[in-house]
């Protein structure tokens, strides 16, 4: 069953985007519809870096704590899925792009996926596990 949906989205997505493309250059003109495209693969372009390098900052920060950035990571993944669909032509990729970009969206998504992963500022607890026994220390 995945693989059937996988084959419609790559077969699918780029013919509704072509007719999306066809039906907005037919009533705005193909100049406005390729600037348009072009425009919103920029705009995108500079969102994803500008937050690519909040990420960054973020793994920094986690790894200077002796932490395991993995939020933060799947963060990045998701921001590079974001860019990617931004640099592609078209209305559909780019409207997932740009809600990728949303931060609250983007850890939901994560969150949602990777349940094991808690909502940044939610307590963890951690189980101490304390092993008993005897030691001499031989200097």
């Amino acid at each position: 069953m995945p693989l059937i949906l996988l084959l419609a989205l790559l077969l699918g997505l780029p013919l509704v985007e072509l007719y999306l493309l066809i039906r907005v250059g037919s009533v705005i003109g193909a100049l406005p519809t390729i600037l348009l495209s072009i425009f919103t693969a920029m705009i995108g372009a500079w969102l994803v870096r500008v937050q690519g390098f909040g990420i960054l900052w973020r793994v920094k920060g986690a790894m200077a704590r002796d932490e395991i950035p993995a939020l933060e990571l799947l963060d990045g993944a998701v921001l590079l899925v974001a860019g990617f669909f931004l640099i592609l032509p078209g209305f559909i990729t780019d409207s997932a792009g740009f809600l990728l970009l949303i931060p609250p969206l983007r850890r939901r998504l994560i969150n949602r996926y990777v349940p094991v992963l808690p909502i940044e500022g939610t307590v963890v607890r951690h189980e101490t596990r304390v092993i008993e026994g005897r030691f001499r220390r031989e200097d």
